[in-house]
């Protein structure tokens, strides 16, 4: 097995408990914290320098490692925001792609060259996205392009010190913290309990506060071509699903709650190219997740993607808007 899978398959695991591979890890995740401590110093300190851009910056992230639903809650985000009449960008890394330059995406753009999650983020809601390893720069392009934006949200960006913020929104699934552990021995980016504006549960978690926002697959599929199909069409009919998510069985496991049946499922590592895609061929329909569509549909142009939704509490929409406002008049 290769490192990559191990890793894949087994730290999620070993992050759920205090068990001994956890405590084998302890002393590593003693010296991260150390890290995290003297990186915080230095930005506080103005020894690294934190940029603030000249519009509102909402941050959406996440303590842990792996998905929880940060980039569906970006693009709830972004399309709410648009709603309310604002004008709004969007800025992330642009993780897994193979580009190191700062740079926007278009609807045509290639997955590898802006990542996988830009691309769906601005394939579903329209506003200008740049990517770029340094947020700060991505957004002063995307401003440069497009100055008629008042509002930059950052996907994935919580622990991204480099670019001020006005607003931090923290997403959690049922995960919660895990054992409660900095990486390697958990899987927190950072100490938990943290300071943030808006805390949001995408799944069941003994975390207290915040909004419910559970997620669940769309009732109809996406071909590559742009027609949609409902599930219910799948429903007495077998069929082979793939995920390159960082929790796969995430995935198929909401696929069987909509009463599929699943012969063969394929899990990917995050942000899996599938430049070494080998067509299954078995004669069943193939689903797979949105975010793994364009990359997918270039070896397997007959696949599904089956979209990822967020339903939000309706509390939670007043209380962003006070935020947003508090911040746009201030």
């Amino acid at each position: 097995m290769r490192s990559s899978s191990w890793l894949h398959q087994c730290l999620p695991q070993v992050w759920l408990s205090r068990g001994l591979g956890a405590w084998a890890l302890l002393p590593l995740a003693w010296l991260y914290g150390g890290l995290l401590a003297l990186r915080r110093i230095a930005y506080a300190a103005g020894f690294t320098s934190s940029q603030r851009l000249p519009v509102l910056v909402i941050v959406v992230g996440n303590v842990v490692a792996g998905g929880a639903g940060k980039t569906p809650m970006t693009m709830a985000l972004v399309k709410h925001l648009l709603a309310q009449g604002l004008r709004v960008g969007v800025v992330s890394r642009g993780h897994g792609r193979q580009t190191r330059d700062t740079r926007p995406v278009h609807t045509n753009s290639q997955p590898q060259e802006v990542g996988d999650e830009p691309l769906l983020i601005q394939q579903s809601t329209g506003v200008p996205v740049w990517v770029g390893a340094l947020r700060a720069e991505a957004g002063r392009q995307l401003l440069k392009a497009h100055p008629e934006v008042q509002v930059i949200v950052c996907d994935d960006g919580l622990q991204h010190l480099a670019l001020q913020r006005d607003i931090e929104l923290c997403v959690m699934d049922e995960r919660g913290v895990g054992n409660g552990w900095l990486l390697p021995a958990g899987p927190l980016r950072e100490n938990w309990p943290r300071n943030v504006d808006l805390l949001v549960h995408t799944g069941k978690s003994c975390i207290q506060g915040g909004f419910q926002a559970p997620r669940q697959l769309a009732d109809h599929a996406l071909t590559s071509d742009g027609r949609t199909v409902p599930l219910e069409h799948f429903k007495g009919q077998v069929v082979n699903a793939v995920a390159g998510l960082a929790r796969p069985e995430a995935f198929f496991d909401m696929l069987r709650q909509k009463g599929l049946t699943l012969a063969r499922t394929t899990a990917l590592p995050d942000h899996h190219d599938y430049r070494d895609w080998q067509a299954i061929g078995s004669g069943h329909p193939l689903l797979c997740t949105e975010k793994d569509a364009a990359k997918l549909w270039a070896h397997e142009p007959q696949a599904l993607a089956v979209p990822l939704q967020l339903t939000l509490e309706p509390a939670f929409w007043p209380a962003l808007d006070a935020l947003v406002q508090k911040h746009l008049h201030a």
